[in-house]
């Protein structure tokens, strides 16, 4: 049987990108599908909902149309992002706002969205998917590390308020993926860092989206039905290795 036979999966940030790619992972693994995105994008087999993560009404309306499509959500993919280049001292509070917004305060009001059938069903999984940044970072991309590491802490506090219902909370940490937000970042640097970059991966390259998809289904599993406050690190073991 494929590995998500029966289950709903919502994913957030699913019209590109490593959210794509869980969509269509989910799907060839015998889910039903929902996702939303601001980029209002028809799918062939997902019901794609447009709508901005940050705001609790969207949410609620993704919520609706999607369970009356296709039942309780058993299973959430808090997978939008957004990069950050700001400057400490210049950056203003409305912009810090938004970028915690994004990245990491719409994973909890996903969270609290679904958490009631997954309760009352006593069963669900939840993947958030944070960044090798909240381990280690890179100068000019302020305050991005410090989001991705709350959504690690938060990964962990909502693992262990909802455990007793059995329902599982990961963290799961991409390393560099050829997604658009990677290459926003190398467009903004000088031409021979992608190069620089590869050459420090131990397997010489950089993920797949797909790559992520997989790890994110198996953590979405019943096969994973033991895992829970984890972080998952998906990097090609770049963060293995010293500098140099």
């Amino acid at each position: 049987m494929s590995k998500l036979n029966g289950q709903h999966i919502f994913v957030t940030g699913g019209a590109q990108g490593i959210g794509a790619a869980v969509v269509s992972k989910c799907i060839s693994e015998g889910a039903r599908v929902s996702f939303m995105d601001m980029r209002g994008k028809p799918h062939d087999s997902a019901l794609s909902i447009e709508g901005n993560v940050c705001k609790a009404d969207d949410i609620a309306r993704a919520h609706q149309l999607a369970t009356a499509k296709f039942g309780p959500v058993t299973g959430l993919v808090n997978n939008a992002g957004r990069n950050s280049y700001a400057d400490p001292v210049k950056m203003t509070e409305a912009e810090w706002d938004d970028v915690f917004a994004v990245d990491l305060k719409a994973a909890w009001m996903l969270a609290r969205q679904m958490l009631p059938d997954m309760i009352a069903a006593k069963r669900g999984s939840i993947v958030n998917v944070s960044s090798i940044h909240a381990d280690m970072t890179y100068p000019g991309y302020f305050p991005y590390a410090a989001a991705k590491s709350g959504l690690i802490g938060l990964t962990r506090s909502l693992a262990l308020e909802v455990g007793p219902h059995q329902i599982r909370v990961n963290a799961l940490s991409p390393g560099y993926t050829e997604t658009a937000l990677v290459q926003e970042f190398f467009s903004m640097n000088d031409a021979g860092l992608r190069q620089k970059v590869i050459d420090v991966h131990p397997m010489g390259r950089m993920a797949k989206p797909s790559e992520i998809a997989n790890c994110i289904a198996f953590l979405l599993s019943d096969e994973a039905s033991f895992v829970t406050g984890a972080n998952w690190r998906v990097d090609g073991g770049l963060t293995s290795r010293f500098a140099g």
